[in-house]
């Protein structure tokens, strides 16, 4: 029997794109939704987009372990695994466009001894969090092989990327300026969207959710809306195709060594 997912939950609702943190590192600088989204959840056109369940992973804490009072999280996802084998997956529902939206969060743990089980979950995924210590310079220069790691499983040219620095609370106004610049600097290297917040605060923690869900809704949307139109042309060609002629023409060039 298919289970039936709750229902949204209101201060899950979105009607407009929420806007990057920083436009010096940012996927897309537009105001609102692309056009042939918007355009496709009007008249309902998204496929199967609403049914689906879209896959972002992340290094540990970027969904739970470094949000000590899980400020987005808590009461809100369904735990259905322990991270027992270094890997730990969440879900978030939500409703964007007026179209249902669900977004399972993959939370793998960074050290070596779970590298190679981790690295199987990282497959799929639509989208990649890449989260550092802003009080560690060091937790920066990993990322990048954590990213190199993650991006063997997947189509660099297909998942979006997001670098989140993180525990902001912990540094001081000048100290975080520095750490911004050299993280700014990573994030346009990756081709990644920069973020920072605080989950002792709760600072830019529903902001970033919020952005990464729509993003990826925007995408599956499109890709969806590409995959329809492929369809359509393909339908085209075959019904404009005339097969009997196709028949012969191949008999007619058909090798005649064997004859």
């Amino acid at each position: 029997m298919m289970s039936v997912l709750p229902p949204v939950r209101r201060d899950r609702i979105v009607a407009e794109l929420p806007q990057c943190f920083k436009k010096e590192a940012c996927l897309h600088t537009r105001d609102s939704f692309h056009p042939k989204v918007i355009s496709a959840c009007k008249q309902q056109r998204t496929g199967t987009v609403g049914f689906k369940i879209s896959k972002v992973i992340g290094r540990r804490s970027f969904s739970r372990q470094d949000m000590h009072d899980n400020r987005f999280c808590k009461d809100v996802f369904d735990k259905n695994y322990k991270a027992t084998i270094g890997v730990d997956f969440e879900m978030e529902r939500f409703e964007i466009l007026g179209v249902p939206f669900s977004l399972q969060l993959w939370d793998t743990a960074g050290q070596e001894r779970f590298k190679c089980i981790a690295s199987t979950y990282y497959r799929g995924a639509q989208a990649i969090v890449i989260t550092f210590d802003l009080n560690d310079i060091s937790s920066l220069e990993h990322t990048k092989q954590w990213l190199q790691d993650a991006l063997k499983e997947n189509d660099p040219s297909s998942v979006l990327l997001f670098l989140v620095g993180s525990k902001k609370d912990l540094i001081s106004p000048s100290q975080y300026a520095l750490m911004e610049r050299d993280a700014l600097k990573v994030a346009k290297e990756m081709q990644a969207e920069y973020w920072s917040m605080s989950s002792l605060t709760g600072e830019n923690v529903k902001e970033f959710f919020f952005r990464v869900a729509s993003l990826t809704f925007e995408s599956s949307v499109l890709a969806e809306l590409e995959k329809t139109n492929a369809r359509r042309i393909g339908d085209v060609v075959r019904i404009n195709s005339n097969d009997s002629n196709l028949y012969q023409s191949t008999k007619k060039n058909k090798s005649k060594c064997c004859q």
